[in-house]
C-alpha cells in the first residue's frame, strides 16, 4: 500500500498545484479579502459548513483531525450550522456527535483524483439546500509530504461578488451573470479543496504504511530475538539434565 500510495502521491500534487492556480486567479479576479454577511443585528447568521474528506481509512489522523476541527467550529457559531460531509469516514464521526446539523453527505467523491466536473455536480447538489448567509469549507491543507493541517476558508456569496472592484473592468450588469460567477467559483474552491484533501490524504496513507511496515518489522526482530533465545534455554536445560544423568551414572 505504501508503493501504490508513492506511485499516487505525484498524480495528487500536480491536480492539487492546477487547483490552487486556479483558485488564486479566481481570488485576484474577485478582488476582495473576505464575503461580506449581511444579516439583522438580532439574528445570526446561517452558516454552511462544508468538510471536505474521504471514504477509505488507513490514513492515520486525517479524519479525525477534520471532525475535531468541524466540532469546534460549531461551537463557535452557537451550534447555529449546517453541516455537509464529503466521505463516509468523517459523516460516521460527526453523526455520534452533530446528527442535527448534518443536512447531507456524499460518498466515493475521492476515489481517484477530484476534476471539476466532479465538483460541479457536488456543488449543484450543495446548492439546492437554500440560500446561506456565510458559507465556509473545511478541509485538510497539504503542508508537505509528511504534515497537513486542518483548514478553512470562507465562499464568496451573490452579494461580495456585485461590490467586488475588480467587476468593474468588466460589462457584467445582468444578474445572471453575477450568478453564474457565483456558482463558478463556488465550484472552483470545492475543486481546490477536494484536490488539497485528496494530496494530503494521499501523502498521509503512505506515511502511515510505512510507519506500519517500520512497525511489524521491529516486532518481526523482537520475536525472532525472543524465539532464538527461548530455544537457547530450551537446549542449554536439556544439556544440563543430560549431563547430570551421565554425572550420576558415573
Amino acid at each position: 500500500m505504501k508503493i501504490v500510495a508513492s506511485t499516487r502521491l505525484n498524480k495528487a500534487q500536480r491536480a492539487m498545484q492546477a487547483s490552487r492556480v486556479f483558485n488564486e486567479t479566481d481570488k485576484e479576479f474577485k478582488e476582495i479579502a473576505e464575503p461580506s454577511v449581511a444579516t439583522e443585528e438580532d439574528q445570526p447568521a446561517k452558516t454552511l459548513l462544508i468538510v471536505v474528506s474521504s471514504d477509505k481509512g488507513l490514513c492515520g489522523s486525517i479524519h479525525s483531525t477534520l471532525a475535531k476541527y468541524t466540532r469546534k467550529r460549531v461551537n463557535e457559531l452557537n451550534g447555529n450550522a449546517s453541516i455537509v460531509t464529503l466521505g463516509d469516514k468523517l459523516k460516521q464521526q460527526l453523526l455520534r456527535t452533530h446528527s442535527q446539523q448534518l443536512k447531507l453527505a456524499f460518498s466515493g467523491t475521492l476515489k481517484q483524483e477530484p476534476t471539476f466536473v466532479d465538483a460541479a455536480l457536488v456543488a449543484d447538489e450543495i446548492s439546492k439546500l437554500g440560500e446561506f448567509d456565510k458559507t465556509e469549507i473545511i478541509y485538510n491543507r497539504f503542508v508537505s509530504n509528511v504534515s497537513f493541517e486542518a483548514s478553512e476558508f470562507s465562499v464568496f456569496n451573490n452579494e461580495a461578488i456585485t461590490k467586488a472592484p475588480g467587476l468593474s473592468k468588466y460589462e457584467l450588469e445582468s444578474e445572471d451573470a453575477t450568478n453564474a460567477i457565483s456558482e463558478f467559483g463556488f465550484a472552483n474552491d470545492l475543486l481546490s479543496a477536494m484536490a488539497e484533501g485528496y494530496a494530503s490524504e494521499i501523502s498521509a496513507r503512505r506515511n502511515a504504511m510505512d510507519n506500519a511496515s517500520k512497525n511489524a518489522g521491529d516486532m518481526i526482530n523482537n520475536y525472532s530475538i525472543l524465539y532464538n533465545r527461548t530455544r537457547q534455554a530450551v537446549i542449554t536445560n536439556e544439556l544440563v539434565d543430560i549431563i547430570t544423568g551421565a554425572s550420576s551414572l558415573e
